[in-house]
């Protein structure tokens, strides 16, 4: 597609110049509060003027946290009680079947489908839309620019991944992203690009003004602030502003303009959502991402996933009025459907709807002798009609443009997909800190006493790849999925580490590692960061003490440098070689005992892309005939874990009975 041309901005002081859909600017928006700058109008229009309230019925379908997952996904579905006619070869029954969910040629369909059954519509996306898959990696963009751009949304919410190649990075996105006469605006209030920032100028709105049945309704995007400085990589002067304060003074701005229906687009995680609507006066309608948060009934929970709250959320804001707020799970595996009521003044009447999980009608089964087959006949009936007996499941057919389009791309992935470079023994699960939920794999039961087995195994890649260092550490949400047995691919070493990494070596003193370890678990447990700052290690380990304050978390250090001796206490004078991913190295994540060596120079730069150093020593284990698995135990770099509320996660001591 052709590249976006960035329209300049006239040398004007009275407002945001907009981009009309043949790439050239429209006419001025508004002048905001203030001698603040207004945001374009809708498809380069003059913010439209207030108009004579009445009410309005909206339906806002919705998707967050895609995560460059642009095809579909499959789940294990239970078909043991159905009693289908097809058999086996073995003539033994089908107990099981792979379901096709997900993925933007099924997505855009249900968009269609939805939208079409509603007078008036809002498509809006709460960020988070790149980085995770081999398409990232291949396209940086460009591929979920593209898949996006059929579905057409009237908003876009920066997430804090989309800053997870700079601000540059950012912009050659959202260049992809206004390639067409879609024009999505991007939104981001609470972000103040810096000096010489590649979005400083024509990218980024606090808010657009939109316009359904002669009604107004401004939607304002907030991005979690603390968690996009600290975990991706903005450019150092772009400042993220705090998401209360600017979410307030933006409805305010609207509010003055006469604009009383608001939806707040966050990025800002689901709890976090909860709090914000209860300290805001004015908004209506939140529509969140970030926590990968499933809402839903027990449709969900019976498929084997796990939805944490209803959907809706309907709490009250600062004055009592009503808030609605969502969020639609992660990977592009479903969108929310929020049908909203506003009476004349633009106050919430009534707010209703559901997570839709699009499937296709294709039900693949494992035959006994190994092949994979399909279902066929009334068998597919069968299946089908258990799994759309809720509404929440729909058989939806492919947006045939959208899956042309993913084939395009697809091309290039294949290529890497089919390169097998190894075999992994177990499954190895995923976590950020001690028996968490994030493991698609596995029951957090799994990772309840150690943590990630996969965070492990790839910090003791990255130390074997770098025969001079001592020891690695890697931060947790560096390492995206599980890794399931059988043949390892280097599009899996891609999926599991997307991120521009290279493997950089610092000296540090023992002292200094110990500083290390209490700053990543204080960049969440005190400061408000991601739990991805979680710190995993190879030829070190410790205990954690997560009730403790920053500085007495960390005990029981010790140390085997390149696991191949015997452990032994951590000398805090002593300098060790630390091979680590330079993204944390810089400081990031929280990382800020690294950052001084870091920006001094001091460190070596290795200039291999940490996929690359997962792929290398894939492939040295099966140059030894030898396999990837999992680490014995006491290879883990957390020993022992005490949570924030003091449970001892090997013994129980301290634990509340359930």
């Amino acid at each position: 597609m052709q590249s976006f041309k960035l329209c300049m901005l006239a040398a004007l002081s009275t407002g945001l110049i907009a981009c009309g859909g043949d790439g050239s600017r429209g006419p001025q928006g508004l002048q905001g509060e203030q001698g603040l700058q207004g945001p374009q109008g809708e498809m380069g229009q003059q913010a439209p003027v207030a108009t004579e309230g009445k009410a309005l019925d909206l339906t806002i379908l919705h998707m967050n946290d895609h995560h460059s997952h642009i095809a579909a996904e499959t789940f294990g579905y239970d078909v043991s009680s159905l009693g289908l006619s097809t058999k086996l070869s073995d003539d033994s029954a089908i107990t099981s079947v792979s379901v096709t969910y997900g993925g933007f040629p099924l997505l855009v369909s249900l968009f269609d489908t939805l939208g079409a059954q509603s007078n008036n519509v809002l498509k809006l996306h709460s960020g988070d839309a790149v980085t995770g898959t081999l398409y990232y990696s291949l396209f940086k963009g460009r591929a979920d620019a593209e898949m996006m751009n059929q579905v057409c949304f009237d908003a876009f919410a920066l997430g804090n991944h989309e800053f997870d190649d700079g601000d540059s990075g950012l912009a050659n996105f959202l260049n992809s992203l206004n390639s067409t006469a879609c024009e999505t605006p991007a939104l981001a209030a609470n972000v103040v690009p810096g000096a010489t920032s590649a979005v400083k100028e024509g990218y980024l709105q606090p808010y657009t003004i939109v316009e359904r049945d002669g009604q107004q309704i401004g939607i304002i995007g907030i991005d979690i602030a603390g968690k996009t400085k600290n975990s991706s990589s903005p450019d150092a002067d772009t400042q993220f502003l705090d998401e209360t304060t600017t979410a307030q003074k933006y409805i305010d701005e609207l509010t003055a303009l006469g604009v009383n229906k608001i939806v707040l687009m966050t990025h800002y995680q689901y709890t976090s959502d909860l709090v914000l609507a209860a300290a805001l006066n004015g908004v209506d309608v939140i529509v969140g991402g970030d926590s990968h948060t499933l809402l839903g009934d027990s449709t969900f929970s019976d498929l084997g996933f796990n939805p944490v709250a209803d959907y809706p959320a309907v709490v009250a804001d600062s004055t009592g009025s009503t808030v609605c707020v969502v969020q639609a799970w992660e990977y592009a595996h479903m969108l929310g459907k929020l049908d909203v009521s506003f009476d004349a003044n633009g106050k919430v009447t009534a707010c209703s709807g559901h997570p839709y999980m699009p499937i296709s009608n294709t039900f693949e089964y494992e035959d006994s002798d190994g092949s994979t087959l399909s279902l066929k006949g009334n068998d597919v009936t069968r299946v089908a009609a258990k799994l759309t007996a809720e509404d929440e499941i729909v058989i939806a057919q492919e947006d045939a443009t959208t899956a042309a389009l993913l084939a395009v791309f697809d091309q290039d992935v294949d290529v890497l997909k089919q390169t097998v470079i190894g075999t992994n023994a177990t499954d190895l699960c995923l976590s950020r800190v001690p028996g968490d939920s994030r493991s698609s794999l596995c029951d957090s039961s799994a990772t309840y006493e150690r943590g990630s087995d996969i965070s492990n195994v790839v910090a003791k890649a990255f130390l074997k790849v770098s025969p001079t260092a001592d020891i690695a550490i890697q931060n947790g949400g560096g390492v995206r999925v599980d890794l399931a047995a059988g043949d390892v691919t280097i599009a899996d070493a891609f999926t599991l580490l997307p991120f521009s990494n290279t493997l950089v070596i610092l000296d540090m003193t023992g002292q200094q590692i110990i500083n290390v370890l209490e700053d990543a678990l204080a960049n969440f447990l005190d400061n408000g960061g991601s739990n991805g700052s979680y710190p995993y290690a190879s030829g070190l380990r410790y205990n954690v003490d997560a009730s403790q304050s920053k500085g007495s978390r960390i005990s029981n250090i010790e140390v085997n440098p390149q696991v191949d001796g015997d452990w032994v206490a951590l000398d805090t004078a002593a300098t060790y070689r630390v091979v680590t991913n330079n993204f944390i190295a810089s400081g990031q994540d929280g990382y800020d005992t690294f950052q001084e060596p870091y920006d001094a120079g001091e460190f070596e730069d290795t200039f291999t892309e940490y996929a690359q150093g997962f792929i290398d020593y894939v492939e040295d284990l099966t140059e030894a005939g030898q396999e990837v698995g999992k680490l014995p135990a006491s290879e883990y770099s957390t020993q022992l874990f005490i949570d924030t509320n003091g449970c001892n996660h090997t013994t129980g001591a301290g634990c509340e009975m359930k």
